[in-house]
């Protein structure tokens, strides 16, 4: 069950975002269809990693490439690490932007920055017991109210704006809007195959998950659409939350619902930095013994403090998401099938031997 709930947050945490404006960009019509591709590419490949570790069902990830010789290991595991510790400082610098341009436009960035690294450090300390756990509470304060935002979004909605509904142009998958999307697609599942042997989960239940997250990534790029049509949305920096911010509810007591929504996704993107910083922390340890991890933890989450100091604006922001993208892909369609392929080489070694 804690699985399968930090499994949703961190991807709703993921999806109101950047996620909106790299769809929007990438194509001008028909914006259900990169959004299928995109779920159906999530939904092949997580099952296929998911059968891929069922092969090795006492061994995490790390376990499985090491036992398979250290050559197998780098070539794993050294993009895994380098994808995960720039999520971490893209996540920071991004997030933090975007509270600040929403509703902390006074406190200086490297305040908010500092706060978030803090508390995911200090979460991440804690153990993935922790996290995980952690995740139910964060569902019964803050989910009803995402669900609710995402509910009353449609009070502006114009359904006109939904066509046209087909389109000729399929341009938009080299689109580099279109590669930057998949960090909302490709960038939680993977904390799946470290979780072992500490947590057990039942695949059926994360693929329920998915199906559960596929009307809010469709509502996410829909509601702005619908709000204020195809030839306005494309200039906001965050469509869905410029959509939230337009909802006028007379009886509630508070003026602005966009300020809770925020709120309540930011401590979803907490949850997703600790597990982050708690699966790197995983690689380097096993793979390096020597550091202790509490020092270890402190000296990863102040370098990464530190660089994203060093990012200046959004645009450098952009960029990195793009730079990340080869290593974003090569966790979506490189490790799951390699953990598939291992386990059926494993399965027939293992069938040899018996006899």
């Amino acid at each position: 069950m804690f699985v399968s709930i930090s499994y949703f947050l961190t991807h709703l945490g993921l999806i109101f975002f950047m996620y909106p404006t790299d769809i929007i960009a990438s194509t001008d019509e028909a914006y259900w269809i990169p959004i299928t591709l995109g779920i159906i590419i999530h939904f092949i490949f997580l099952s296929i990693y998911m059968k891929g570790l069922s092969y090795f069902p006492r061994k995490n990830i790390i376990m499985i490439y090491l036992s398979h010789g250290k050559i197998i290991a780098w070539i794993f595991l050294l993009p895994v690490a380098i994808y995960l510790i720039m999520i971490i400082i893209i996540t920071i610098r991004s997030y933090s932007e975007i509270i600040t341009i929403v509703f902390l436009s006074n406190t200086p960035l490297w305040a908010i920055m500092f706060l978030l690294v803090l508390v995911a450090t200090y979460l991440s300390s804690r153990g993935l017991d922790s996290i995980l756990r952690s995740s139910l509470l964060l569902a019964i304060l803050f989910l009803p109210l995402t669900l609710f935002v995402c509910f009353v979004s449609f009070q502006n909605v114009d359904w006109r704006y939904i066509f046209p509904l087909t389109t000729n142009d399929f341009r938009f998958i080299t689109k580099p809007s279109y590669l930057m999307s998949y960090f909302s697609i490709g960038g939680v599942f993977l904390f799946i195959g470290f979780i072992q042997p500490l947590f057990t989960y039942k695949p059926k239940k994360i693929l329920y998950t998915v199906l559960l997250l596929v009307p809010f990534w469709i509502i996410s790029v829909y509601i702005p659409i619908l709000t204020f049509g195809n030839s306005t949305v494309p200039h906001f920096y965050f469509p869905f939350v410029e959509a939230v911010d337009s909802i006028d509810i007379n009886w509630l007591m508070f003026d602005r619902v966009t300020v809770f929504f925020l709120l309540s996704l930011i401590t979803f993107i907490i949850l997703f930095l600790s597990l982050i910083l708690w699966m790197f922390m995983q690689i380097i340890t096993t793979c390096i013994p020597k550091f202790r991890p509490n020092y270890l933890l402190i000296l990863i989450s102040f370098i990464s403090f530190v660089c994203c100091l060093f990012i200046p604006d959004w645009k450098d922001v952009e960029d990195l998401f793009l730079i990340n993208s080869p290593f974003r892909f090569f966790c979506l369609l490189i490790v799951p099938p390699s953990l598939l392929i291992l386990g059926i080489r494993s399965k027939r070694k293992e069938k040899l031997e018996n006899g």
